[in-house]
């Protein structure tokens, strides 16, 4: 039985609805869900096991890849699994611990995959802007530092979040959440008392995982491209662009599906709720896809491997 509206009580667990105003489309909804599920862990497991492999796939861009794979892969089943649940059996339980785990685990991997798309563009000026030192500047030890700084600054800046909800926010209106997966401000917009305190917190790590991030992926690309230009000729800049080429898409794959999420969220109070939640979605669901595809793509490595890969599995036996 679902609290009153009007009653303010203690819960234990809360009720996801999914893709609010689609229930009739669940299972329906759940094909394409599903596939793309499907489609981002072979993807990413893929990636890793090509790169594992390929020894000439052994430098700091590459092991920043892997990095990518491992949070696309956590950030994809922290959500699709319980929303394939939600649409083919109805599973809308989750329970109070189960869901502030999740949010964690949706946030702080959100936050980490920013970390390592700011360490890419690092390796990438490094790269270009002083190529000579490269190799001792990005030490596979360096590189590993690198990740797990991004990966402590995750936890450390989202930690609070579930925690400050458990202790200070006992009491909700109701257990049903208007989403198809435990985030923050959806669960905080359902708690009685005073959320000032979460609200802002809220707000300010998302400016600044979200804003100093992408000002200091920006400023390391104007250094890089102010580098490229003083090139002699055409052709050496194409070929030195070509290398960041993929991390430029990725980071587009990336930021646009959260602003775009964001703002319609924050602005768009006439969208409807149901482009809301699939908007949420496909943000924690485009980079995974769209990421293999794109190093697959733009690397000749990982093409050549995968091709070797394929080819080999196609000959009779």
């Amino acid at each position: 039985m679902f609290t009153s509206n009007n009653a303010c009580s203690v819960l234990t667990s809360f009720w996801l609805t999914g893709i609010p105003g689609l229930e009739s489309l669940h299972i329906w909804l759940s094909i394409p869900f599903g596939s793309m599920y499907l489609v981002a862990v072979l993807g990413n497991v893929t990636i890793l096991a090509v790169i594992r492999v390929e020894r000439s796939l052994h430098q700091p861009m590459y092991f920043f890849l892997c990095m990518l794979a491992i949070i696309d892969l956590v950030l994809s089943t922290s959500t699709m699994p319980k929303l394939l649940a939600i649409f083919w059996f109805g599973a809308c339980n989750i329970g109070l611990d189960a869901c502030l785990a999740q949010m964690f685990f949706i946030h702080c991997f959100a936050t980490v995959e920013s970390g390592i798309f700011l360490a890419m563009a690092f390796d990438r000026y490094v790269a270009i802007c002083d190529p000579l030192r490269h190799t001792s500047v990005l030490t596979h030890e360096v590189v590993s530092y690198l990740g797990l700084a991004a990966l402590l600054r995750g936890i450390v800046y989202i930690s609070p979040l579930p925690l400050m909800i458990r202790l200070r926010l006992p009491l909700y209106r109701t257990q049903i959440i208007a989403h198809s997966y435990c985030e923050h401000m959806a669960v905080v917009t359902l708690a009685c008392g005073d959320t000032t305190v979460n609200n802002l917190y809220g707000m300010g790590i998302g400016f600044l995982v979200l804003i100093l991030d992408s000002l200091a992926i920006t400023a390391s690309y104007v250094m890089i491209f102010r580098a490229v230009m003083g090139l002699t000729t055409p052709e050496a800049r194409l070929k030195t662009l070509g290398t960041c080429g993929s991390h430029i898409c990725a980071i587009l794959v990336f930021y646009i599906p959260i602003a775009v999420s964001s703002l319609t969220h924050r602005f768009g109070h006439h969208v409807p709720p149901h482009i809301h939640i699939l908007l949420a979605n496909f943000y924690l669901l485009i980079p995974p896809i769209l990421n293999p595809v794109v190093y697959a793509v733009r690397t000749k490595q990982i093409r050549e491997r995968l091709l070797h890969i394929l080819k080999a599995g196609a000959q009779p036996r």
